[in-house]
């Protein structure tokens, strides 16, 4: 999960009105609050394991990373189903 915040293609380009971030800083950072939430809910069942941590923590740590995957795969959903409907429109 770590190399998907960083593509390996150029998504640089700005989008369309000037100003505002680029599609790629947008998704990096989408993708890095993924990971950062997967990293902290490890640690807190790592935590959990040895005894040093709280149940409800633990799982709020966890709920907030399932969440945060859902939210992911349901965008990554929508934009490939967008770009079938892109597809199929004839030119």
């Amino acid at each position: 999960i770590s190399q998907s915040a960083k593509p390996a293609t150029d998504l640089t380009a700005l989008a369309p009105g000037g100003g505002g971030q680029n599609f790629a800083q947008l998704l990096a950072e989408q993708v890095k609050g993924v990971v950062d939430s997967g990293k902290k809910s490890d640690a807190m069942a790592m935590d959990m394991v040895n005894g040093k941590a709280n149940v409800v923590d633990m799982v709020t740590a966890l709920s907030e990373s399932e969440m945060a995957i859902e939210s992911m795969v349901t965008i990554r959903d929508r934009v490939i189903s967008a770009y079938e409907e892109i597809m199929k429109m004839p030119i």
